[in-house]
């Protein structure tokens, strides 16, 4: 009986705060469908839809998977990880247009 005491004692959240946090994520998704509704081209779409989808996302994490009152070394052990294979993907980035003027400078432009 102390168990089932212990485990009805867990920490609540006021609905309201998964209400707002719905709210959000259709104001986000709205936004991301703008986007493509405009038409927009380039770098410009392609940013946008991704900012969106990391908000998104970091709304999801820190309140339905309730990340915000994790431990902060349980933050720390997914955000470093996933952080770092960013950081890894945009030095990749850089790296590939090097290696694509090396190759246009050594074999010329192909046409």
């Amino acid at each position: 009986m102390a168990h089932s005491a212990t485990h009805a004692q867990g920490q609540q959240h006021p609905i309201k705060l998964y209400l707002v946090v719905w709210a959000w994520l259709f104001i986000l998704s709205a936004c991301s469908y703008f986007v493509d509704y405009f038409q927009l081209q380039g770098l410009l779409r392609y940013s946008l839809i991704i900012l969106f989808m990391l908000l998104k996302a970091g709304l999801i994490v820190a309140v339905f998977m309730h990340m915000a009152w994790e431990r902060l070394s349980l933050v720390y052990a997914i955000l470093v990880p996933i952080s770092a294979v960013l950081v890894f993907v945009a030095i990749m980035v850089l790296e590939s247009d090097y290696t694509l003027l090396s190759r246009i400078a050594f074999f010329g432009s192909g046409s």
